[in-house]
């Protein structure tokens, strides 16, 4: 058993709770609940109840527990065979694989009251499809076997946005899918780019990574083809779905045309970690500004000041319009 090699912790009650804490892997959870909160304000036209947030995230933040819980508790043999994660509690011995997975859960069940009590029962449902797609399809059938793992598990780190959707109105319209598919197609990007910093960890333990079977020129292609789909679909918000408006698409832009900058520069030296690295820190930034971008252009007074800007500029845009008319006769 993993771990019984390695001597176990006199821990108190406060280290007790952080080993069940570093179980859920937090520093991820939070770009998760950044988009469930992305697609929550555009669904809700920026007017989202406080109470109704606050349950959702909550709800998101414990299925994401459950499921980083029940992989550390799969993948606790790679995590003992790895320098880097040797030291988290399953593989350390701090927690042993049955009570971390009644913890896990506990969590789900936990998630799953909230947001069907407080929300409703398609968000309720949602979350824990997210779970079993994150265990069963990609942890499992995915993870070991193919180079595809991201880019099909990438859908369990999009689920988030589509429950933010459901909590609101209580279904799934052409937008949620959108924000769906923005999330899905910055996964390949951004994991490859980490990817590419930890091969030789993969390597060593056979996880079939990209980088580890296909090479770094390979995945810097990908990363690049990637980027180059993703950009597009995170326009499909203003045109043709008509949920966001110019401020979003604005910061679209600016952090498309980074995004794109920084994935060429890998693509053209694809073994320069440093580059990787860039990457791979942008895109956790690229998501949460683009969210942002999201929240903040649905607010209402973003509508007031944009409509109003647009009515001070039109009479300008006539007067230019009538000069160059003039000038033309």
């Amino acid at each position: 058993m993993i771990g019984t090699s390695v001597s176990r912790y006199h821990q108190n009650f406060l280290q007790v709770i952080q080993s069940y804490y570093q179980l859920t892997k937090p520093r991820i959870i939070p770009l998760l609940l950044i988009t469930t909160a992305g697609s929550m304000w555009i669904a809700a036209k920026g007017q989202v109840n406080p109470l109704l947030l606050l349950a959702t995230l909550a709800g998101g933040t414990f299925a994401a527990g459950a499921a980083q819980t029940l992989n550390c508790i799969y993948d606790r043999d790679i995590d003992y065979a790895m320098e880097r994660t040797r030291h988290r509690p399953l593989p350390s011995g701090r927690v042993q694989p049955r009570d971390a997975l009644i913890f896990a859960i506990a969590l789900a069940c936990i998630s799953f009251s909230l947001l069907a009590v407080f929300a409703n029962l398609l968000s309720a449902l949602l979350a824990m499809s997210g779970i079993v797609f994150y265990m069963g399809v990609y942890t499992h059938l995915l993870k070991r076997h193919t180079t595809q793992n991201i880019v099909i598990g990438g859908a369990a780190g999009a689920i988030p946005a589509l429950v933010g959707w459901a909590a609101v109105t209580g279904s799934l319209s052409w937008a949620a899918w959108a924000i769906f598919a923005i999330v899905f197609l910055w996964t390949p990007p951004h994991f490859w780019a980490l990817a590419l910093m930890i091969r030789d960890d993969y390597a060593k333990v056979g996880v079939p990574m990209l980088p580890v079977v296909a090479g770094n020129v390979a995945t810097a292609r990908q990363i690049w083809l990637y980027t180059l789909i993703l950009i597009p679909t995170t326009f499909l918000l203003t045109y043709p779905l008509h949920v966001a408006g110019v401020v979003y698409s604005s910061v679209a832009f600016v952090l498309g045309s980074i995004f794109i900058r920084k994935a060429w520069a890998l693509r053209l030296n694809p073994d320069n970690k440093h580059l990787a690295r860039s990457l791979f820190l942008y895109s956790i930034l690229y998501m949460m500004l683009l969210c942002a971008g999201m929240v903040f252009d649905s607010l209402p007074i973003t509508h007031q000041l944009t409509s109003a800007l647009a009515a001070n500029l039109d009479p300008l845009i006539r007067d230019i319009s009538s000069i160059q008319g003039l000038g033309a006769s």
